[in-house]
């Protein structure tokens, strides 16, 4: 076993910090703080770098915060405070037994709220800078999430041995069974515990969702098509996702979910933005910068149920709506069905941009964490709008598209992170372009 001393520098994409070795070489370290004096046990060695894992904090910044969840890895020095004055532990354990270890799902507990915001603009500043070749790219403050805990109104479980709920390991490839998590809405953390799944081969995953007026599914994803037996005592939706498709088990097939003044449905197998308010701080910075006038057309491309395109179709005169999801689509048509002049194609964005032979006067993406497919941005090329809007939820791949665009004559004007993904390492943000 390899021990050293490091002091960490910064921070690193993927919930690191980054560090020199005495042989010069970089090296990673989880749970860790630039500034702090740590001591690190190297667990991968390559001839440039070195992963490592947390031994010792030798010391601690003072923007080390003691972590919320027993889940979370814990080595925290006796001075360092409760985050937000919550004592952690207490908690007692569900699904039998004491379910103590450390969860993959959230990576920044230990860091204090304020220092993970200007974290996640410091990381984006510096994708864009060293991957994307951006000079001084114009990063805006973090947009904060004004409630930081029980933000989500989607979470999707894994399933531990004996049917217990959990999370996926950030190391092994395993799940670990647990007792609490302080990221659902208060109403989903009312209902997981009460679920009671039986392990059987093929289910995959337990999702739970939250709509308006505190309505509840859950969501089962199988690689069986055979329906995993549920038996449902409250009043809530249940689907089955699998190779046949959606199965209505209890309930409706979607739920309701109120943004900014506006109801979405959302089937159980469209996506839908996790942090509700942090979804309407989106619409709300998408209606201020996209600057459109009313006979104008916008694309909507990766437009999922519709939620952008709701709160956009009254400012435009022509919107097109591009979505390969079946459910998704269907969700899109319904939320939109009131504007005559909205459009829609169901299929890869990537097929459908090349093929179009039209001038719009902007378009939005809001692609996977995967980015732009090479054939979607070149449609976005040929097609040259004056204005490009980016939602990414991946800051390399957006700064590997940047690089392609501004090739192509486009220069960034504005890009502000969102935290729709407080305690994790996850960073949301919304970009303009601007055709030269």
């Amino acid at each position: 076993m390899i021990l050293e001393n490091v002091t960490l520098e910064t921070y690193a994409h993927g919930g690191e910090a980054i560090g020199r070795l005495q042989d010069g070489r970089t090296v990673f370290a989880p749970y860790a703080i630039p500034g702090e004096r740590v001591r690190v046990k190297l667990v991968e060695g390559k001839p440039r770098f070195a992963r490592a894992e947390l031994v010792e904090i030798i010391e601690a910044s003072p923007k080390r915060v003691e972590p919320r969840c027993r889940h979370f890895f814990s080595l925290t020095p006796p001075s360092v405070p409760p985050v937000d004055g919550w004592e952690r532990g207490g908690v007692s354990p569900v699904n039998g037994g004491e379910t103590d270890g450390v969860c993959g799902g959230c990576h920044y507990q230990h860091i204090s709220y304020d220092e993970q915001l200007q974290a996640k603009a410091d990381i984006l500043r510096d994708q864009l800078a060293r991957i994307g070749k951006l000079e001084n790219p114009p990063v805006q403050p973090t947009t904060p999430c004004p409630q930081p805990w029980n933000y989500r109104n989607h979470i999707q479980f894994h399933i531990a041995p004996g049917g217990r709920l959990g999370f996926q390991s950030p190391r092994a490839d395993a799940t670990i069974p647990i007792a609490e998590c302080h990221l659902p809405e208060p109403a989903i953390n009312q209902l997981w515990p009460l679920l009671d799944i039986e392990s059987i081969p093929g289910l995959d995953r337990v999702g739970v969702r939250l709509g308006a007026n505190d309505d509840l599914m859950v969501i089962l994803e199988s690689s069986d098509p055979q329906p995993v037996s549920l038996n449902v005592d409250l009043t809530l939706s249940a689907a089955h996702l699998g190779p046949g498709g959606c199965l209505v088990m209890a309930g409706d097939d979607h739920i309701v979910i109120g943004v900014g003044g506006g109801l979405f449905r959302v089937s159980a197998a469209s996506f839908f933005q996790v942090n509700t308010a942090m979804a309407e701080k989106m619409v709300t910075h998408l209606l201020d910068n996209l600057f459109l006038a009313n006979d104008a057309t916008l694309i909507d491309a990766y437009c999922g149920v519709g939620l952008f395109s709701a709160f956009l179709a009254p400012h435009v005169g022509r919107l097109i709506g591009i979505e390969a999801s079946p459910s998704a689509c269907v969700d899109f048509e319904a939320n939109l069905y009131e504007y005559d002049h909205v459009e829609l194609y169901e299929a890869p964005v990537e097929d459908v941009l090349p093929a179009l032979t039209l001038h719009p006067e902007a378009i939005l993406v809001d692609p996977p964490r995967s980015g732009l497919a090479r054939a979607a941005l070149d449609g976005i090329l040929s097609l040259a709008p004056q204005t490009l809007a980016y939602i990414s939820c991946d800051p390399a791949t957006l700064a590997r598209d940047a690089r392609r665009l501004t090739d192509g004559g486009y220069s960034l004007r504005d890009i502000t992170p969102f935290d729709l993904f407080p305690q994790t390492y996850h960073i949301e943000s919304i970009s303009f372009w601007e055709k030269a």
